[in-house]
């Protein structure tokens, strides 16, 4: 039988329980269709750093680098500052692994509804390709003079042609797969210097795909786009910072965060990828057994996919739609009382007619 080695850090908050959730689900999918999952969990989390000073340990890169996937929960808690718990953990293994991409598939499901009410499914489907490893989010620079007067910060970007061109690159490659239309999120009247730079490598790539209808859209216009036509877009590649608060929107306007997931993929495929879903770990209901396991079930499927094992994910994916089309089970923020684990069980259940 195939077996996959994945490393389980579920982390804190709710990552706690969806990803209990998660991998119920992911096991019944693989014994269905004939592979398993050979899971290792980790207490890496905010919840470590407060008895150790360390999200992770400081052999954790080297711990995660033999796994075949990584299922990630959510990261973040009262009292570590964001950027601890993300700087700790989630972006030293998304740089040590090249997981340049961070692909964030949004739908509107079936069963649920949109903010935006008179949105049809047809119209509330897009991925958002998200360049996961420089740009905005640099540790290039610091805090000056502090506590005097002249006190400043400065927050460097980082832009490098190869960076740049491999994550267009993708999103061309994406958009041939789908319906053919790419639009890159710019902001080069305000960002003269970086975002330029960005536009010049979009064009001279989209050169090479004349197959793929291309654009590109200040990002303030393109948030704009997403809420008032969002049928105009398909695959919408963008820079770390521009990619992560698009994504956030986009999942709020098809169903809400708790229906997102997303994936930290190493192309190549040289190191292990990693897979989460978009929302955080929401301490404010954390241990109440209310979330919505539906995005990190859905991170857990696109894992699949990337494993190859696209039978496998699929099912996972007709599954929730069953359970949600059914609106029986729901969690409270699809306007149910269901409880996470009982959304969980109702998925994994709904895997013996796929």
């Amino acid at each position: 039988m195939r077996t996959y080695e994945i490393a389980s850090i579920p982390g804190d908050g709710i990552g706690v329980d969806v990803t209990v959730e998660a991998r119920k689900v992911l096991d019944r999918a693989a014994s269905l269709t004939g592979f398993r999952l050979q899971w290792t969990e980790f207490d890496w989390s905010c919840e470590r750093y407060a008895k150790t000073g360390s999200m992770m340990p400081v052999d954790g890169i080297s711990v995660l680098s033999g796994f075949d996937g990584i299922l990630l929960g959510a990261v973040g808690f009262p009292g570590v500052p964001d950027h601890i718990s993300l700087w700790g953990l989630l972006i030293p293994v998304r740089r040590a692994f090249a997981q340049y991409v961070n692909l964030r598939p949004v739908r509107l499901f079936p069963g649920t509804s949109s903010v935006l009410r008179e949105r049809s499914a047809e119209d509330l489907e897009m991925v958002i390709v998200r360049e996961n490893s420089e740009g905005e989010y640099s540790a290039i620079g610091g805090r000056h003079n502090a506590g005097q007067p002249s006190e400043f910060v400065l927050q460097e970007s980082v832009f490098t042609r190869v960076g740049v061109e491999r994550i267009i690159r993708y999103a061309f490659e994406l958009a041939r797969t789908r319906d053919g239309r790419l639009c890159s999120a710019t902001k080069s009247n305000g960002l003269i210097h970086s975002m330029p730079y960005w536009d010049e490598i979009f064009a001279e790539i989209a050169a090479e795909y004349p197959d793929v209808k291309s654009e590109q859209c200040h990002v303030d216009a393109l948030a704009a786009r997403i809420v008032q036509n969002p049928e105009r877009l398909d695959v919408i590649v963008a820079s770390n910072l521009f990619g992560d608060i698009l994504s956030d929107l986009a999942a709020a306007v098809t169903g809400g965060l708790g229906m997102a997931p997303s994936g930290n993929i190493n192309p190549p495929g040289e190191h292990p990828s990693m897979f989460e879903a978009v929302h955080g770990s929401a301490p404010d209901i954390a241990g109440q057994g209310i979330a919505n396991p539906v995005a990190q079930v859905l991170a857990g499927a696109m894992m699949l996919e990337h494993l190859g094992e696209t039978i496998a994910a699929q099912a996972v994916r007709n599954a929730v739609d069953a359970v949600l089309e059914a609106k029986q089970i729901a969690t409270p923020d699809l306007g149910g009382t269901a409880t996470t684990e009982e959304l969980g069980t109702a998925i994994t259940q709904a895997l013996r007619a796929s």
